[in-house]
């Protein structure tokens, strides 16, 4: 078990060591550019004022080759054209939806204004049974209905999507608008179409040379085409149309072949054309896949003389020389930039290792969620460093560049930290963003102080947030704190000319209100991914018409009642010795919900003085016993009530033993035949303090119950006894509850204790109620005289006893 402890640990850090490398690399990338030094070069014509020497073996490009290859690449890529088939299938849906359509309307099967669009896949068979097709044997319809389908005539125009003339569609409803129209009218389409018509065919005439990459909007499959003569034209298209149709249309009246020789012409469209912006795009990516044409520099060689004027050749050569030498001064200050780094996030593992928060040794989680905010930050600031670049270099809407700063919102990390991990974590947080940011802004130490106080003041102002607009009101704070220290900074630095810190503190205050603002957005997600627990959702569950405690309530009335009154002493407790109040409420409500599966083998939920137990072996009952904890975790988890509820329902009976259903054991079988881990419940011990009073409230809780007469001196005694009791177990080495503690625990719970069990005064009616009953043994023959003396002068008398009150 220790070997297993141990390799699980070297793991843990492992992961951990591999983390923090990847904030490094990613800081390091986002600094590199911003360490550029930018040193004075020569321009061309200066003079040389020493010599210049090739220090070491470099490349130089040789322009005039490089450019040449590049023109050669982009001429040799081929013009794309699109090849949209899918044109022609909505070119078929339209004839045959609008041919269906009218053909309803003519045989009378369908409203002219309430026409039903069939189903593009529907045949055309299925919407027409009149004869083959019959020019001269077309049947008459009568008046009405033919009036009905001339007032579809724009529907019909707007389906199809081409004007019709009145005689085409009086020839149309002549025919019936019969199904054998519309298949010729696409067959003769659909033949020219898939032949391919292109737009402007004499652009196209251009390409002959080379040929063409034609690619299928569908499919996006691509061949080069050599023969461009193939495709028709606009003009080309319409002439085949006749050629296409004559023998289709050779035995039919002149006028139906002159309406579908028509249709067919308008509703061709071209369904190939160019497209310039792949083809430029292509012509680019083959620009940049050469590679330049390199010469070499020998070392020692002479790039300038002293006194010389510099040439455009002599200038090329220098600059290639400083861009190589400042690469390496770049990788240098990356270098030690990223060692920096290294040791600030070691510092604070090693600070805040301890307390379990982001760099704790046991809590990847918190890890990985530290590291993500520290990654998103260093991307913010990086990306406001672009645009503070930017904009200074524009000088957009006279707003000084430098102002923008101050509104780059990095507080927002350390109030996130400060909800789901506590202040501690929150500070050490805050320091790591505003080195990293104070870096990545080019080393301003005035930066790192901005940032610096603003986040540790933002964590200091959602700590133990309860109400989401707790958030918005610091961040308000976070906005009046951050001009102050603008002002300061301005005022030290002497750099307050003109509206510059108006400005300033404008940004400032902005930064306050954007912190808040990602802080609240950001929250839920947070809790969605890592699957923490917040205030917010403490309190939902801290509702008592939950349904999970209703349940509780109705099925395992004792230990609701048991449940509840922990709770209030968890939380009385925990506001006296620093821990968390709500959360060990919520813990106390929800401790013993495993108890629902199997509420009648608990002693609080036992009637009429049965006992399940009675039946079953001592092993048998301890068993059952111990599976409300298993049982409760399991229904914790499909209720998603978090992490922390969930460990305190494990722990909260630690690895105690079931000493009742022991010693029963014992005197059944003898205690060498009993194993005493068989009776101790699986734990593990209370890790947090939280955990650890709901323990100690449970067993108080419990036996205060027990109590004949709890009076305060018994309860005191009760309590110190079983306090001691369970820290001599060692049940509570794990959760860091010192002796002080305990003893505000123990102050508090006879506190609270006394409150419940404290005993009340005898009111005159039951006195009067026992005197009666106790002479007569009859309470309905209560004597008038037993009453308390001035009862009966001090009632109205128009006064009558409520004699039916509470009862069925």
């Amino acid at each position: 078990m220790k070997s297993n402890i141990i390799i699980n640990g070297s793991k843990e850090m492992i992961i951990n060591w591999a983390l923090l490398t990847a904030v490094i690399v990613i800081f390091t990338a986002m600094l590199y550019p911003s360490l550029l030094v930018k040193d004075t070069v020569y321009q061309l014509g200066d003079v040389a004022q020493r010599d210049i020497k090739a220090p070491h073996d470099f490349f130089i490009e040789d322009v005039p080759n490089t450019e040449a290859k590049k023109t050669e690449a982009a001429e040799s890529v081929l013009t794309v054209y699109d090849h949209d088939t899918l044109i022609l299938k909505k070119i078929i849906q339209r004839i045959h939806e609008a041919f269906a359509e009218m053909r309803s309307a003519a045989t009378g099967e369908l409203n002219g204004h309430d026409l039903k669009t069939p189903s593009p896949d529907t045949p055309s068979s299925q919407f027409s049974s009149e004869p083959p097709f019959n020019p001269a044997g077309a049947q008459s319809l009568s008046p009405s209905a033919g009036d009905t389908v001339l007032a579809d005539k724009d529907h019909f125009e707007k389906r199809l999507g081409i004007p019709v003339s009145p005689g085409a569609f009086g020839i149309l409803l002549s025919e019936r608008f019969s199904s054998q129209i519309a298949d010729v009218i696409i067959q003769i389409v659909s033949e020219i179409m898939k032949n391919g018509v292109v737009a402007n065919k004499e652009l196209l005439l251009q390409e002959l040379p080379k040929g063409i990459t034609l690619r299928s909007l569908a499919s996006q499959n691509e061949r080069v085409v050599y023969n461009l003569k193939q495709f028709y034209g606009p003009d080309q298209s319409k002439a085949m149309v006749r050629i296409i149709g004559q023998p289709l249309l050779a035995d039919q009246d002149y006028s139906l072949v002159n309406l579908i020789v028509d249709f067919s012409q308008r509703l061709i469209q071209p369904n190939i054309s160019i497209n310039r912006h792949e083809t430029q795009l292509r012509k680019k990516q083959a620009v940049e896949d050469i590679k330049p044409v390199l010469y070499q520099i020998k070392a020692g060689e002479m790039l300038l003389r002293e006194g010389e004027r510099v040439t455009p050749e002599r200038l090329a050569k220098l600059k290639t020389l400083q861009s190589q030498s400042q690469k390496g001064e770049k990788i240098t200050s990356a270098l030690g930039a990223a060692l920096t780094l290294l040791f600030l996030l070691v510092a604070a593992f090693r600070m805040d290792g301890r307390h379990q928060s982001v760099f704790a040794i046991g809590h990847l989680k918190n890890l990985i969620f530290g590291v993500c905010f520290l990654v998103i930050i260093i991307i913010l600031v990086r990306f406001a460093a672009l645009l503070t670049k930017a904009w200074g270099a524009h000088g957009l809407f006279s707003i000084p560049s430098a102002s923008l700063v101050y509104g780059i919102p990095i507080a927002f990390g350390s109030m996130t930290v400060c909800l789901f991990l506590g202040l501690t974590s929150a500070l050490t947080f805050a320091m790591l963003s505003a080195t990293c940011a104070a870096l990545l802004m080019e080393v301003r130490f005035e930066l790192f102080l901005y940032f610096l106080c603003s986040s540790v003041m933002a964590a200091s102002w959602v700590q133990n947030c309860q109400e989401r607009k707790w958030i918005i009101t610091a961040g308000a704070k976070v906005g009046l704190t951050n001009m102050i220290l603008v002002i300061a900074l301005d005022l030290y630095l002497t750099d307050y000319a003109g509206l510059k810190l108006l400005w300033d503190c404008a940004f400032a205050a902005l930064n306050g209100v954007l912190a808040a603002i990602v802080t609240v957005g950001i929250a839920p997600m947070v809790e969605v991914v890592f699957h923490y627990t917040t205030d917010y959702t403490l309190l939902e569950l801290a509702k008592l018409d939950r349904p999970l405690l209703r349940r509780l309530m109705l099925e395992a009335p004792g230990t609701y009642h048991h449940s509840v009154v922990v709770g209030s002493l968890v939380e009385a407790a925990a506001a006296e010795i620093g821990a968390n109040p709500l959360l060990g409420k919520v813990c106390g409500y929800y401790h013993d919900i495993g108890k629902l599966n199997k509420p009648l083998y608990f002693i609080e939920n036992q009637t009429n003085g049965r006992n399940k137990h009675d039946k079953l072996a001592p092993s048998m009952s301890a068993l059952i016993l111990m599976a409300h904890i298993k049982d409760g975790v399991e229904i914790a988890r499909q209720n998603k009530l978090g992490e922390m509820i969930e460990d305190t329902i494990r722990q909260h009976h630690g690895s105690s033993m079931i000493r009742y259903f022991y010693e029963k054991a014992k005197q059944l079988k003898g205690e060498e035949n009993v194993n005493v881990d068989h009776f101790r419940y699986p734990g593990p011990k209370p890790q947090t303090k939280e955990a650890g009073l709901v323990m100690l409230a449970d067993v108080v809780e419990a036996s205060s119950r027990t109590l004949d007469n709890p009076t305060p001196s018994r309860i005191q005694g009760l309590v110190q006894t079983l306090i001691n009791k369970v820290f001599s177990d060692g049940q509570l080495d794990d959760c860091e509850l010192t002796l002080k503690d305990l003893h505000k625990i123990a102050k508090c719970f006879n506190k609270i204790l006394n409150g419940i069990h404290h005993h009340r005064i005898e009111y005159a009616e039951v006195a009067t109620i026992k005197g009666a009953k106790g002479r007569n043994g009859n309470m309905d023959r209560q004597s008038p005289k037993s009453s308390q003396p001035g009862a009966q002068s001090d009632a109205p008398k128009g006064d009558r006893h409520l004699k039916r009150l509470g009862q069925s």
